[in-house]
């Protein structure tokens, strides 16, 4: 349970205090949303580099693979311990414990050209940044109530993906650092210094709203207990799976994309991070609409099965249709083909995530719904660490360069096996929709969604 983190509020019930005003409640967006927007922004700062690392430093493909994947197996470790932290300290101290533990990893990643050390770098950040998440999360969830909360969400979700897609901007606003692989990271470090900043602005917004304002009580973030995993049915180990091959297709290849599109397409490194950047931008803008729209139709079984059938042909397309005539997007000539694919992708990384993680709702019984979505998002961590290293031993193995661009071939063809199976998963789905639920107390369609970041 959370701790009460000011005395006076236990001097008087909570219910006599006024709801914080609306300033003060969008202020709190602000900050939580650029903390946000700093960690998305750092790891995403690894990609327009990766060529660098391997032209300046000699890491093969698998080293950089990783490079990725080890952030993962920070996050596991983090996910491990649940919201233990956050939950014992109160949300003001993890959001700015979480957000410092992230900045040491930016440092540490940019500090030395040593792979050890790099590594270590990485493995940071995956022990900050996850949390950092399952944090804002919990302050959002503290300051904003009813369908208020699902705005709130959707601007801070918003403006994470805004940084994701200004780290790929980065080599553009930022191209004279892309001189070396080392001055893009320091300025993601400038970045995670954002974060830190943002975070202390919340602790001091928290600490001036307490005891004047009714900012209730929290419920605990989710955490595992492995003996509540032989409650959950069929139906929940299909949306697990789909969430693992899912998230482990789209997130490497939007990491390897910029050296990719570089070295298969001919592309400019400018042009190159505008193209992966257009996957966020489809996502930002397609993201509420699909919540909306799913919200009102349901069948969520059905949404995810046309992601993922949507999802199918991308990366074949990337590989063997011709790229197509350039077009002018923000300055940069991009191919229109590879420009509608990314678009589509984009497309893909809202409607499918929009019916998966509310589909846990209807799916187990409300009173494990924390160890469901632990076990869920420790399962994308522990798949999403698999596939990186997987794509540089491939792309290894088959001398994958601008000068063998058939090379990279046999690494698109493990993305779309990725999404072939996870289109059988949506399927599976998608027949038990209409089935009576195997146990009662689960949510019907029509009941209030548990939120997630996902």
């Amino acid at each position: 349970m959370h701790q009460v983190e000011n005395p006076t509020i236990m001097n008087q019930p909570l219910s006599a205090l006024p709801r914080p005003t609306p300033l003060h409640r969008w202020l709190v967006l602000l900050f939580v949303s650029l903390a946000m927007f700093g960690n998305y922004y750092v790891y995403d700062s690894l990609g327009p580099v990766i060529d660098l690392l391997q032209s300046d430093l000699g890491f093969s493909n698998q080293q950089t693979g990783f490079l990725i994947s080890i952030y993962n197996l920070g996050a596991i470790v983090a996910l491990l311990i649940g919201g233990i932290i956050i939950d014992r300290y109160g949300t003001k101290r993890a959001l700015l414990l979480f957000a410092s533990i992230c900045l040491l990893g930016a440092v540490v990643t940019a500090l030395s050209p040593r792979y050890e050390i790099m590594a270590s770098g990485r493995l940071l950040l995956g022990l900050g940044s996850e949390p950092l998440i399952v944090a804002a999360t919990t302050v959002l969830a503290k300051w904003f109530k009813g369908k208020e909360l699902s705005f709130a969400f959707g601007i801070n979700l918003s403006l994470s993906r805004l940084g994701s897609a200004s780290a790929d901007w980065s080599t553009s606003f930022a191209s004279p650092l892309y001189s070396n692989w080392q001055d893009p990271l320091w300025l993601a470090t400038a970045f995670a210094g954002i974060s830190v900043t943002a975070a202390m602005l919340y602790w001091l917004q928290e600490k001036r709203c307490e005891g004047r304002f009714n900012l209730g009580v929290t419920e605990k973030t989710d955490q595992l207990k492995f003996k509540e995993l032989f409650f959950f049915g069929q139906r929940y180990w299909y949306i697990v799976a789909l969430c693992v091959v899912f998230y482990s297709t789209i997130f490497p290849f939007r990491t390897f994309a910029i050296m990719y599109f570089q070295e298969a397409h001919g592309m400019a490194r400018e042009a190159a991070g505008m193209l992966n950047s257009m996957m966020m931008v489809s996502a930002i803008v397609a993201t509420p609409l699909f919540g909306l729209l799913i919200d009102k139709v349901g069948r969520r079984g059905l949404f995810m099965t046309l992601g993922c059938l949507m999802m199918l042909p991308l990366f074949l397309a990337v590989t063997y249709l011709p790229a197509g005539a350039p077009v002018m997007v923000f300055g940069s000539a991009i191919p229109i083909t590879l420009l509608l694919v990314m678009l589509l992708l984009g497309c893909v990384f809202s409607l499918v995530p929009a019916a998966m993680w509310p589909s846990v709702a209807y799916t187990v019984d409300q009173r494990r719904l924390g160890t469901a979505y632990a076990t869920m998002t420790l399962c994308q961590q522990i798949g999403w660490s698999i596939v990186p290293p997987v794509i540089g031993y491939l792309n290894d193995l088959n001398q994958a360069s601008a000068d063998n661009v058939a090379g990279y071939a046999p690494g698109m063809w493990f993305y779309t096996g990725l999404a072939v199976t996870g289109l059988v998963f949506a399927l599976l789905l998608w027949r038990h929709e209409n089935k009576p639920m195997a146990r009662p107390g689960h949510h019907k369609e029509t009941a209030a969604e548990h939120q997630h970041p996902g």
